[in-house]
């Protein structure tokens, strides 16, 4: 016989998904909660929904309020395309593009927020999932479509609002505890916040497009057991690409992270987790934060570039951090540092402080942290920039054939942390730490460069 769980946005009789597909999913979730009323039918009673959204643009003036659990709304395509740089191609070349707009199955945030930002955390989200009491409300997913801000509307660099990564709007809120979430395939662009999610257990963040947000992924209050995996991130200069708070449990693994957020990975009191086979670029120090005592923590395997920004649009901006804070800074205790490669491929000349080699690794404080075999590279590059934001920044990716070594300090101990093992992370010289207070053992130093022929010069027959 038919079943009436699964609904269609373009098909349902209240409403135009068109107009406003918020009020059109709210309507569904009335008739699934009025549907399913009682909490034991043959062992069951309340199974859920599937919301389909076909591919197309809906526009959305009511923000969608989910209080039952075992939902699905999925799309057919999470649509991601850059706003970034269309709105910063001048517009007399706009009829020559060959879109304007991201697509696939598109909700277009358009919530009356005065003054352009939200009055409470939660106002600005296009889906607000909000339940109290018990059990946790669970197994929400959110799959296969794409949420976009439309605008940015704050003070962005030259004058330009669509650069200032703040509108007041969010993604997907999550206010209360919940348990096996899941945000699979999706797309988030021109968010002032794409995903915050508070008290999460179990949740999977996976394999989503989430880019030209204010800051990306947001794990707040506390939470355990849940991943963050296979995700293309980027933040904008005053956010973080990946936040978490409090949390024991955290897998963050094999995400591709773009550059320009304030930060590419912040933990805060995060216990017991691995940071682990990503790949994180930076324009700015400061990219791993383990703050507040963060603690027996894994952080291995990743590849870190910091450089330089190469965009015009955004020359001169930066995360407000001085470079002998650290790529990876950390504050707390028998945290694992091990495996890891560091590019540090900057112009000397715009270092700061003036004069003091930008710092790799810094134990603030805490103390039993293992530092091994990380693997730092260190150049000194003329910076250039380009008007072409794809061309200009692959350009500095592939450029590697620089020759000038660019002094560094790979691993500094502050005086608050001791009892710290530095091994084969850096020569005698690049490791600063109270010898008496911690184990090192530094790396061989190397012979000086010969003035000779290099390999690209070799001839091979």
């Amino acid at each position: 016989m038919p079943r009436t769980n699964r609904y269609d946005v373009t098909t349902w009789t209240d409403g135009d998904p068109y107009d406003d597909i918020g009020a059109v999913i709210n309507s569904i979730i009335a008739d699934v909660k009025q549907r399913q009323s009682t909490t034991d039918v043959a062992d069951g009673g309340k199974p859920g929904a599937v919301i389909a959204i076909p591919p197309g643009d809906y526009r959305l003036r009511t923000q969608v309020v989910i209080d039952l659990s075992f939902l699905r709304i999925e799309g057919a395509g999470h649509g991601f395309t850059s706003s970034s740089i269309r709105f910063n191609v001048p517009e007399e070349e706009w009829p020559d593009l060959h879109e304007l707009w991201p697509g696939g199955s598109r909700i277009l945030v358009d919530l009356d927020l005065p003054g352009g930002n939200a009055g409470g955390e939660a106002d600005g989200a296009a889906f607000l999932v909000a339940r109290q009491g018990s059990p946790r409300i669970s197994s929400i997913e959110f799959s296969g479509f794409c949420i976009d801000g439309l605008h940015f509307t704050g003070d962005g660099p030259g004058g330009n609002p669509e650069n200032s990564y703040v509108n007041g709007k969010t993604g997907i809120h999550v206010a209360d505890a919940n348990d096996s979430f899941r945000i699979t395939g999706m797309g988030f662009v021109y968010l002032e916040n794409a995903v915050t999610i508070y008290n999460a257990d179990a949740l999977s963040i996976h394999d989503n497009f989430i880019a030209e947000c204010g800051s990306c992924i947001e794990l707040r209050g506390w939470g355990q057991a849940s991943k963050i995996t296979d995700n293309l991130i980027g933040a904008g200069p005053a956010g973080r690409s990946i936040y978490a708070e409090h949390h024991g449990g955290l897998l963050i693994t094999a995400n591709n992270v773009f550059p320009r957020g304030a930060s590419s990975i912040h933990l805060h009191g995060v216990t017991r987790s691995c940071v682990t086979n990503n790949r994180l670029h930076s324009f700015y120090p400061g990219m791993v934060i383990l703050a507040a005592n963060s603690s027996e923590n894994l952080v291995g395997s990743n590849h870190f570039l910091r450089d330089h920004e190469p965009w015009t649009p955004f020359l001169g901006v930066d995360n407000g951090v001085d470079d002998d804070y650290g790529l990876l800074s950390i504050s707390g205790s028998d945290n694992s540092v091990i495996g890891n490669h560091f590019s540090e491929i900057v112009e000397s000349q715009s270092l700061r402080p003036e004069g003091v080699p930008p710092v790799v690794i810094r134990l603030v404080d805490g103390g039993g942290n293992f530092v091994s075999s990380n693997h730092v590279v260190a150049k000194d590059v003329t910076a250039t920039s380009s008007d072409s934001c794809f061309e200009g920044q692959v350009d500095a990716l592939l450029t590697t054939d620089t020759v000038r070594e660019l002094e560094v300090t790979t691993v500094v101990v502050d005086a608050a942390s001791a009892r710290n093992t530095v091994l084969d992370s850096g020569t005698d010289d690049q490791v600063r730490a109270d010898r008496t207070a911690n184990a090192v053992r530094p790396l061989p130093s190397l012979p000086a460069p010969s003035s000779g022929p290099t390999s690209r010069d070799v001839v091979r027959t």
